[in-house]
C-alpha cells in the first residue's frame, strides 16, 4: 500500500475497474443496504456487553444478487441504488463509508473474490476470540499485544492468554477511555495510539477503523515502527482481499 491516497480511495479505483470489467454498474442491477438488528447481526450470545448489543454500534448488510456483505458503523444508514451510485458516494461520513464497505464485501463475495463477509453469531464470537489468541501466541509467542478497538470477547481472551500486563487497549469511545477492562485500563484512541503501537510487539486492529477514517494513520504508524499486525472482523473483508491486508476472522461465513 504505497499510494499517497487513503486506502478507501485506492480500493474505490480497483473496485470501480472490477465493476466496469464485469458490466455490473448498469442501473438494472441494484445494491440494497439495510441496518440489522443486534439479533440479526450476531444472534443471541450469552455475553451482553458487545457494542452492537448495548447500542454503540450497528451493523449494516448489503445484498447483491444473493451475496451478502456486513460492515460495522456508529452511523448506520439504509441505501438502495446501482453500484455506480455507491462508487460515486463522497465518502465524507462514517455512514457513507460503511455503505461502501458493505457493498464492496457483498459484490466481491458474489464474484468469489472475498471470503467471510458475513458475521458469526451466538457463541461463535467467544470461540473466535480463543482462535485468534491461540493463533497470535502460536505465531509470535508470549508477546506484548496492542489491541486497537475494544472488543470485549477478544480483550478478555487476550488477558487470559497473555496476561493483563502484556495487553494494551486503545479505543475511541469516550465511555471506555480510562476505564479498567479485565485488568487493563483502556487508553485514549485519539491521543495514545502511537504510544501503544510503539510499545507493542504485535497489533490487532478492528476493521471498523476503515469507517472512522483512522486506518490510514494507524497503518502509517505500524509501518514506521515496523510492527506486525492483523485486522479482525467482517468490515475489512473486501479491503483485505483487494489490498493484501492481513486479516483474521476465523468464524465469519459466506452466507
Amino acid at each position: 500500500m504505497q499510494d499517497t491516497k487513503g486506502i478507501i480511495e485506492q480500493t474505490r479505483v480497483k473496485f470501480g475497474q472490477i465493476v466496469k470489467e464485469r458490466g455490473l454498474s448498469e442501473s438494472r442491477i441494484r445494491i440494497t443496504a439495510r441496518v440489522l438488528t443486534p439479533e440479526e447481526a450476531i444472534g443471541s450470545p450469552m455475553r451482553r456487553d458487545y457494542p452492537i448489543i448495548i447500542g454503540r454500534e450497528k451493523m449494516i448488510e448489503a445484498q447483491f444478487l444473493g451475496a451478502r456483505g456486513h460492515a460495522f458503523t456508529d452511523m448506520p444508514d439504509d441505501f438502495e441504488g446501482p453500484l455506480s451510485e455507491v462508487l460515486s458516494l463522497p465518502m465524507e461520513t462514517n455512514a457513507q463509508r460503511a455503505i461502501y464497505l458493505a457493498t464492496l464485501n457483498a459484490v466481491l463475495r458474489f464474484l468469489n473474490l472475498a471470503e467471510g463477509t458475513v458475521h458469526c453469531k451466538d457463541e461463535d464470537p467467544e470461540r473466535c476470540a480463543v482462535i485468534i489468541a491461540d493463533h497470535i501466541r502460536d505465531r509470535w509467542g508470549d508477546i506484548h499485544l496492542g489491541l486497537l478497538g475494544l472488543n470485549p470477547a477478544i480483550a478478555e481472551r487476550m488477558v487470559k492468554t497473555f496476561g493483563s500486563d502484556h495487553l494494551m487497549i486503545t479505543d475511541r469511545d469516550r465511555r471506555n477511555i480510562g476505564v479498567e477492562k479485565y485488568g487493563v485500563v483502556v487508553w485514549d484512541g485519539f491521543t495514545q495510539t502511537e504510544e501503544m503501537i510503539r510499545q507493542a510487539d504485535v497489533i490487532l486492529m478492528t476493521g471498523t477503523t476503515l469507517c472512522n477514517l483512522s486506518f490510514d494513520g494507524i497503518y502509517e504508524l505500524i509501518k514506521r515502527y515496523h510492527k506486525p499486525y492483523l485486522c479482525y472482523g467482517v468490515t475489512v473483508a473486501g479491503i483485505s482481499a483487494l489490498m493484501d491486508i492481513p486479516r483474521i476472522c476465523p468464524l465469519s461465513t459466506n452466507e
